[in-house]
């Protein structure tokens, strides 16, 4: 059977390699053609023997994905809308930062997570990415926009840790240094919080960035908002943000969605920052991109400064996220693949 090579760890390949008799460290020379410098056709590779190429040919594709749209917003976030190839259509954002670009990943077709405020959600999982299938987003993006990617966040459709193994070998071969050479902690992958997977994660080794999709501090109001909670309270979910910051020694972040009349009052505020204690953790508070299909509003502009205002005044690292792709649905929680006929 076929497989893409995108989706082949180094280790994998070097066992490939190993089983076919041939020597490891060709390995090391095919990620180098495949990621430094891009090749289309295991044919370009000029230091690899014919037969080793022939053998690649037979067991290996170097397909990309299919554009179907692209579409740029007036802050330069980039949209692009791609079919699989079993004619499933996922979205990608690349995203321009003062530090460089940033692809945002997503990980499943649809997500069954069904978060209240959520446009991703509204498209029921069909299947979990494969993890060329993700490598491929930021492989593509960077060829047609002509720039590199210094930073990957896996926080487009879909939960990642719905789909862990997929999602972990994805991050192994960015991360690779003859891969694409995305530093772990300029990788960053969001959970919900699915609780088990972040006891796992915490052993997992890379020191890629881990964020915790929170949205309120009350057990009651969370599980209105997000159905993960009914499963892993916010006391299952603490639990697991403790263990992973004493095993890792590194700092979480939490992403707080602000919802006029919902979870924005200092009400709110003061069960987040009591909630918190003293976590190793900041607070990214995000301005709600509004789902026409979503009862729910963003906050007012002063109702949001006020919020930002307790947590400071609590001594909580807190940031307000810059708004990006806004005017392309491109922006948190909008994704959602709309251009489905």
């Amino acid at each position: 059977m076929i497989r893409s090579i995108y989706g082949v760890t180094e280790e994998q390949l070097k066992q490939y390699f190993t089983d076919r008799n041939q020597k490891p460290f060709r390995s090391a020379q095919i990620f180098e053609w495949v990621y430094r410098h891009r090749i289309h056709h295991f044919r370009e590779m000029t230091n690899i023997k014919k037969e080793v190429i022939e053998q690649l040919e037979k067991d290996f594709s170097l397909d990309r994905l299919t554009l179907v749209v692209h579409q740029q917003s007036k802050d330069e976030t980039n949209k692009f809308l791609f079919r699989l190839q079993d004619g499933n259509l996922i979205e990608t954002v690349l995203m321009k930062h003062d530090y460089g670009y940033s692809v945002c990943v997503t990980s499943q077709v649809g997500c069954n997570m069904g978060c209240a405020f959520c446009a991703s959600g509204m498209r029921k999982k069909r299947r979990n990415l494969e993890p060329f299938e993700m490598v491929l987003q930021i492989l593509t993006v960077s060829e047609l926009i002509g720039v590199r990617i210094s930073h990957v966040v896996v926080m487009g459709i879909g939960e990642p840790f719905d789909n862990y193994d997929n999602v972990l070998s994805f991050l192994q071969i960015i991360n690779h240094p003859k891969g694409l050479e995305i530093g772990a902690r300029h990788i960053t992958v969001s959970t919900c919080g699915i609780v088990p997977k972040i006891y796992e994660y915490a052993e997992f080794g890379l020191q890629v960035n881990l964020a915790i999709s929170l949205h309120a501090a009350s057990d009651v109001l969370r599980s209105s908002l997000m159905k993960i909670n009914r499963v892993y309270s916010l006391e299952d979910l603490k639990k697991a943000i403790r263990f992973y910051i004493q095993k890792t020694n590194r700092r979480i972040t939490l992403e707080y969605i602000l919802l006029k009349d919902v979870n924005d009052s200092l009400t709110s505020a003061r069960e987040l920052a009591d909630w918190i204690e003293d976590m190793n953790v900041y607070v990214n508070l995000i301005p709600y991109n509004e789902v026409k299909e979503k009862p729910f509003s963003r906050s007012e502009t002063e109702t949001m400064r006020r919020f930002f205002d307790y947590l400071c005044k609590r001594r909580i690292n807190v940031t307000m996220r810059r708004e990006q792709g806004f005017d392309i649905d491109a922006a948190c929680g909008q994704l959602r693949s709309k251009h489905i006929s």
